[in-house]
């Protein structure tokens, strides 16, 4: 569940009535991608953004990248239109996945076959997304640090340094759901 905006327009970095020791109760939220994009389809600017990440989220999906999950974050799921005057740019994604395959390679071949997909700022020209991806084949030790690396970007606004919460949606979800949802808010359905 996403909880709601606290008074400094930021999703909570904890659940104030769990306390911040509580792991139920903690950033990142789970949610679903229908209720991602319910809450957040508020203007076409967002609508747009949305669209952009249901489409990498199927990109992924295609290349064989279906088991892990996102954090996503950035002024996208803040109040931004009020605490800066302006819409969002874009979404802030990092994608926690296992490769489809072993074989390095192979592997290899489908990042460089999908720069659009794994350089950042393609990806943000082709779908409104400012993405990473961390690799949970890679040893435990590279992950806990590129854990650290986002969950410590993430949970701070770069400027105000204001700490704050970010969603977790898993890679396999309920995209179809979510582009109905789309189409309905822009009469595409």
């Amino acid at each position: 569940m996403i909880p709601e905006l606290n008074q400094s327009g930021v999703l909570p970095p904890f659940m104030p009535d769990q306390g911040p020791s509580d792991p139920a109760g903690m950033s990142p939220y789970r949610s679903t991608i229908d209720e991602f994009v319910y809450r957040y389809a508020q203007s076409p600017e967002r609508i747009t953004i949305l669209k952009g990440l249901l489409k990498y989220r199927k990109k992924l999906r295609d290349m064989g990248i279906t088991e892990g999950f996102q954090w996503v974050d950035g002024s996208f799921v803040e109040n931004v239109e009020v605490n800066r005057g302006r819409p969002p740019n874009d979404i802030d994604v990092v994608t926690f996945a296992l490769r489809p395959t072993q074989d390095h390679e192979e592997w290899r071949s489908l990042v460089y076959g999908n720069r659009e997909f794994f350089d950042p700022g393609l990806c943000k020209k082709a779908y409104c997304c400012d993405a990473y991806y961390v690799d949970l084949n890679i040893p435990p030790m590279q992950i806990v640090s590129n854990t650290r690396y986002w969950f410590g970007l993430f949970s701070h606004q770069r400027e105000s340094y204001l700490w704050k919460g970010m969603i977790e949606i898993p890679i396999q979800c309920a995209d179809d759901e979510a582009l109905r949802i789309l189409e309905r808010e822009t009469g595409d359905a």
